[in-house]
This record gives C-alpha cells, sequence and structure tokens, in this order.
C-alpha cells in the first residue's frame, strides 16, 4: 500500500516528500465526511451508509499513509515503524463517531497521523486489515483512474449514470475477486467502462 500511495503521489506532484503538505488537514477533513455518511443529526432522519463509510476510511487511511513518509526513509523502513507502532495496542474505542473524533483530534493537536487511533476507526466502521487492502487497492486505481480522465484538470465527471464514482467502485469491488493477481486492473477496466456509458 506505501508503494502504491508513493505512485499516486507521485503522478500528482513528483516532488511530493519533499514538498511535506499538510496530509493531517486532509486527513481531519475526510473525518468530517465520514461522520456525514454515518450520521450524527439527532435533529433529522438519518441513515448510515457503513459503505460510504468504509470508503471514508480508507481516504484516511490514504492520506495518513501520505503524512508518515519522510525524504530518505524507504518503504520497508515505514511499514517496519507503522507495525511497530501497533505493538502492544489493542483498539481502544467500537463507536464510530468517537473513533472519528480522537483521530481528528490528533491530526488537529499534533498536525500528523496516529495509526493506533486510525485502527480503532477502521475497526470500529468494521474493517479488516484485509478489507482495508481490498478497498485501499480498489480507491488507489479510482484515484489513478481520475488523474488519468482529467481530475486535475477539472474535466473529469464525477457522476456517471446519477451516482457518484465512489459508489460505482463499491460495486465493482463487490464483484471482483480481490485476490486475482490482476485485480487492480480489472477494477481500472471496469471502471473504464461504466465510465464510457456515463
Amino acid at each position: 500500500m506505501l508503494e502504491l500511495q508513493d505512485g499516486m503521489n507521485s503522478k500528482v506532484h513528483p516532488q511530493w516528500i519533499e514538498q511535506q503538505f499538510a496530509w493531517y488537514r486532509a486527513a481531519w477533513i475526510e473525518c468530517a465526511e465520514l461522520m456525514d455518511h454515518y450520521g450524527y443529526k439527532w435533529w433529522k432522519q438519518q441513515h448510515c451508509d457503513l459503505e460510504q463509510v468504509q470508503l471514508e476510511v480508507i481516504d484516511i487511511w490514504h492520506f495518513g499513509m501520505s503524512a508518515m513518509f519522510t525524504p530518505g526513509v524507504s518503504h520497508e523502513q515505514l511499514a517496519e515503524d507503522i507495525v511497530a507502532s501497533l505493538k502492544g495496542w489493542a483498539p481502544q474505542r467500537d463507536d464510530v463517531l468517537s473513533a472519528t473524533e480522537a483521530l481528528a483530534a490528533h491530526c488537529l493537536n499534533e498536525r500528523g497521523f496516529s495509526v493506533p487511533l486510525f485502527w480503532d476507526l477502521m475497526t470500529a466502521s468494521g474493517l479488516s486489515f484485509d478489507d482495508l487492502y481490498r478497498q485501499y487497492v480498489g480507491k488507489n486505481v479510482l484515484n489513478f483512474f481520475r488523474q488519468d480522465n482529467g481530475y486535475k484538470e477539472g474535466t473529469y465527471k464525477k457522476l456517471w449514470q446519477g451516482r457518484e464514482d465512489n459508489t460505482h467502485l463499491v460495486e465493482i469491488l463487490n464483484e471482483l475477486d480481490a485476490g486475482a493477481t490482476d485485480f487492480a486492473d480489472n477494477v481500472y477496466k471496469a471502471l473504464g467502462e461504466r465510465y464510457a456509458g456515463a
């Protein structure tokens, strides 16, 4: 996943690590978007859209991983650092809203990212590490697809046949075999077929 994230970020900006963008800011904004999908407004009727909540968790992971990169640190070393940060940690929160708030507060207060607090959010939203990987690869492919189809230039259409591209992605991920060696290629191809029909 670190290699895929590095590839995506490099596509957007070749010197992205040296630029030290405010990834923590993007992560806490995604936390707010997650809460909208989960539902927190007691003053109106809301329905939790768990699939979209989980996609927001994946978006948070994109930005969280990006925040952990530093110049000169290899993917392997960063992976070891992530694993080490989870040693002895057991998820502390099983409520999606409180787990989201804890992670967002950390992002804001520390201007960084906490893998253990992310793990809390991941498990509270019903994602296993296998789910994280499958959905991360899918969203990474969608991000490449967006860039290849004019996202940075503003010509990409996010709504296809009246639904957001994330909704199409969820359907595609449910239809494909995540264990296939060409899983990412299959996701990209399926996105292309749906986008062409938009």
